[in-house]
């Protein structure tokens, strides 16, 4: 199954709580307890979020860390697609269908 095009989690920060609360990335930055060049690196999409950003997220968004996570990972091995030739990878080992 294809995956449609993930969001960059910075994204989603910005589209779903920062534009319709109103509120700023300086205001957001000192809520999560960071700096705002920091909030701002994500919300570009320039940085991941990180173990410790996932908590912090949790705590001020509500979602949990590992949907936070998960997010990030959906998106980096969405464009990891793309940047890898799987075709001289070998299989190790297939787990038999079990029924």
């Amino acid at each position: 199954m294809n995956m449609h095009n993930p969001p960059h989690p910075g994204e989603f920060i910005k589209e779903t709580y920062l534009e319709p609360l109103d509120i700023s990335v300086r205001q957001a930055a000192e809520k999560l307890g960071v700096a705002p060049s920091t909030l701002n690196r994500l919300i570009r999409g320039e940085a991941h979020i990180s173990p410790i950003m996932a908590l912090r997220l949790n705590k001020a968004f509500g979602r949990s860390a590992e949907s936070w996570l998960n997010m990030q990972a959906n998106f980096d091995i969405y464009h990891a697609k793309s940047l890898i030739n799987l075709e001289k990878v070998s299989v190790i080992y297939q787990q038999e269908n079990v029924t």
